[in-house]
């Protein structure tokens, strides 16, 4: 744990690289709370659970579409152009919804429509400037990876608590309007660094596919969206297993014990370097992600219960810091933003089917029948990986990797300036 926290301080210590990791971080604020924050601010106007949870999936879905051709625009255009523009855009929607209210249905859902279409691709941003700020030197790149995995992981825990904060302070609308601005702070911090400025994509094959063409990138698209499926099937089955042993406290203590783990797995996993191909290495660790989802189905007492949560955790940092890792050795030259963007929407997408599959399985076999679905859908995304292996094997852009490390030694890639390409 020790020896990761000093790895990560190293990474921090390069120019640029806390200002881009916070100012990401704070850049995705708004989409990492505006589930909490839609259904509080929709309560508080008078409306249902199921308007509430109607206006989240719609917001889901619109951020599910627009990320990738996001991701798209800002490959072929650069990250200012694009980054900045959306983020302005998606909080105009997230305001016009906070002041026009759910008094006309239409007008809330396009507000939460446009607010998630235009939400900008700071995660796939970011990940596709950490090579150029790291001097291209891969062991430190894969860190980066890591503590960037971790962060979400505090992100996700730190956001609610804010977006309550606000609520109990101010209003649920004054929640949404401070959280948005802030937002777009932080894309605005992020575009205006050195490293967003200079990056340009490298030249990529006119394709309508994208990073889509890549059999490889669709591989592990089919795989992490199981894995998204499992997670979202948990948060609804720990609230079942919550009623009746104290509600929303345990359920709270569930959810922060899988934080917690995943916390503390990627601390792990960034301390040190992993030899061998990050392919057969993310097979290992979907194992292993899977295995320690199955003990929930047990549904022991609190304790033990909170145990097993924390357990789950363990190996879901590392799952997606090695799938940044594959993400970029499989994406098609020209579409590295594009590519992480993908994964970040096939991953949400999965979780949001899990979500809904999760209850129904909670009602037809108990509280039991929904971790299984978390249990299952590990399995299922470890199979996935196992099918494609041979497709895995072959990253897209060995080649370009290559000449890209004889461009850097050659002083032909300027400081700053990243290809877009480095594993």
């Amino acid at each position: 744990m020790g020896a990761g926290a000093t790895g990560y301080a190293e990474i921090l210590k390069a120019p640029h690289a806390a200002r881009l990791l916070v100012g990401t971080l704070v850049g995705r604020l708004p989409n990492g709370t505006a589930p909490v924050a839609i259904v509080l601010f929709t309560r508080a106007e008078g409306g249902s659970y199921s308007l509430a949870g109607a206006l989240a999936a719609v917001y889901g879905l619109a951020t599910a579409v627009g990320q990738p051709l996001l991701g798209r625009a800002v490959d072929l255009y650069g990250q200012p152009r694009v980054q900045f523009p959306a983020a302005v855009v998606s909080a105009l929607g997230m305001i016009w919804l906070a002041v026009a209210g759910i008094g006309l249905l239409p007008v809330a859902y396009a507000a939460v429509a446009v607010a998630g279409l235009f939400t900008p691709p700071l995660e796939g941003g970011l990940r596709a400037l950490w090579p150029s700020v790291l001097g291209h030197r891969e062991d430190r790149v894969h860190r980066a990876y890591a503590m960037d995995a971790v962060a979400q992981e505090v992100m996700f825990t730190v956001g609610p608590l804010l977006v309550t904060l606000l609520v109990s302070l101010f209003s649920p609308a004054a929640a949404l309007l401070v959280i948005n601005v802030i937002g777009v702070f932080g894309a605005l911090s992020v575009v205006l660094s050195a490293p967003s400025r200079a990056w340009r994509s490298a030249p990529r094959e006119a394709h309508w596919l994208g990073a889509l063409r890549s059999p490889g990138l669709l591989a592990l698209l089919g795989s992490f969206f199981f894995v998204g499926l499992a997670l979202g099937s948990i948060t609804v089955a720990a609230f079942a297993y919550a009623e009746g042993r104290g509600g929303e406290s345990v359920y709270g203590w569930l959810m922060a014990a899988l934080g917690l783990g995943a916390l503390i797995g990627g601390m792990f996993y960034g301390a040190r370097h992993w030899p061998g191909a990050p392919e057969r290495r993310l097979r290992a660790i979907v194992a292993l992600l899977a295995l320690g989802y199955l003990p929930l189905v047990l549904t022991p007492g609190v304790v033990t219960m909170t145990a097993l949560s924390a357990l789950s955790g363990v190996f879901l940092a590392p799952a997606i810091a090695c799938a940044f890792i594959v993400v970029d050795r499989h994406a098609p030259r020209g579409t590295v933003t594009e590519a992480f963007s993908w994964l970040v929407t096939t991953f949400g997408v999965g979780a949001a089917v899990g979500t809904a599959a999760a209850g129904p399985a909670v009602e037809l076999g108990g509280t039991a029948a929904g971790f299984a679905v978390a249990g299952g859908g590990g399995i299922v995304a470890l199979l996935v990986l196992l099918a494609t292996g041979r497709v895995l094997a072959v990253p897209a852009r060995t080649e370009h990797i290559a000449s890209a490390d004889e461009n850097d030694r050659s002083g032909a890639v300027e400081p700053g300036f990243s290809s877009g390409h480095q594993a």
